[in-house]
């Protein structure tokens, strides 16, 4: 593998002190077991209505200020896990949607933490977390159709070279960086604050690497720490 080195902006520490994300940068081999995130999504979804991790309240409460931090409002635009957490809780399960977005979506479940999935071929250059400064592009969908808009100016924001590839931190992804399982290069985000331990990010990480080797045997995949300092 080349070398890959996503980068965290220093004005990220006075918005979230603390802040620290396993990145899983994985080159795929060929789909195998299909079932397999389906199959961890209605197990994570069974665990999150029996409670969930023991930290998950707390740790969703964090992401909560994190976001009024830079001017977000969680009740409408929650991070990525809070989100997946109330549809849990109020219809019970979730719709499997692709074998490898499933498979991450069952360990933001089961962990209490925000992970994002991204097809790496598309990127250009490397990914960054940054404070926008509303110049950038984002794109999306709108009424069915592709459509471009800007973040906020003082958003928090992942982007590469071409523009932003999630808003809101890890709120909603951009199309163009869209993951599934077709995809030969993939990387993976898990993304806490220090009332999720440090311990339990790192066995998150673990297990979605975990996981991917078993879906896709052969495949190879490198985990890093990255942190604020």
């Amino acid at each position: 593998m080349s070398a890959f080195l996503p980068s965290i902006s220093p004005e990220i520490a006075t918005i979230a002190p603390g802040f620290r994300a396993i990145s899983l940068r994985v080159e795929a081999a060929t789909l195998t077991v299909p079932e397999l995130g389906a199959q961890q999504l209605q197990e994570a979804c069974r665990f999150v209505q029996n409670g969930g991790a023991a930290w998950a309240d707390a740790h969703l409460q964090a992401w909560a200020e994190v976001f009024r931090a830079f001017g977000a409002k969680p009740q409408r635009t929650p991070c990525s896990a809070e989100a997946l957490r109330k549809r849990v809780l109020r219809d019970g399960s979730l719709p499997a949607i692709d074998p490898v977005v499933d498979l991450y979506n069952a360990i933001s479940l089961r962990y209490a933490i925000p992970v994002g999935g991204e097809n790496l071929a598309a990127y250009i250059g490397q990914p960054r977390l940054v404070v926008a400064d509303g110049s950038e592009s984002f794109d999306t969908m709108k009424e069915g159709q592709a459509a471009l808009e800007s973040p906020e100016r003082g958003e928090v924001v992942w982007r590469d070279e071409q523009g932003v590839t999630c808003r809101r931190w890890n709120w909603r992804q951009g199309v163009r960086t869209r993951l599934s399982a077709a995809d030969p290069q993939m990387w993976f985000i898990l993304e806490s604050l220090p009332a999720m331990p440090l311990e339990a990010l790192q066995q998150a990480g673990a297990e979605l690497a975990q996981r991917i080797a078993q879906m896709m045997p052969g495949s190879h995949i490198e985990s890093s720490l990255l942190t604020l300092a």
